[in-house]
């Protein structure tokens, strides 16, 4: 886990998570998944973010929380606090 990119806090079964991993590689954002049914301190952090639950996909840009963000709230988030993770366009 890091506090300088994007991390995706996820779980199966999970059809946001789902959706999100779909999007994702057309977007070329570098970022690390983490699974919280296996890794009980990711479910921790998530329980810490998310109102006591385990709200999927939690994603944190640059340290910086967002439970169950949009395409464009992530998109955003990345472009203010995370821009190296974008891949280079010249």
């Amino acid at each position: 886990m890091t506090d300088e990119g994007v991390v995706v806090y996820w779980r199966p079964l999970c059809t946001y998570c789902l959706k999100l991993f779909l999007w994702l590689p057309f977007t070329r954002l570098r970022y690390t998944r983490v699974n919280i049914w296996k890794n009980p301190d990711a479910a921790a952090f998530v329980r810490s973010v998310a109102d006591g639950n385990e709200t999927v996909p939690t994603v944190t840009v640059a340290g910086r929380p967002l439970v169950n963000p949009s395409r464009k709230q992530l998109l955003e988030a990345v472009a203010a606090y995370a821009p190296h993770t974008r891949p280079r366009t010249e």
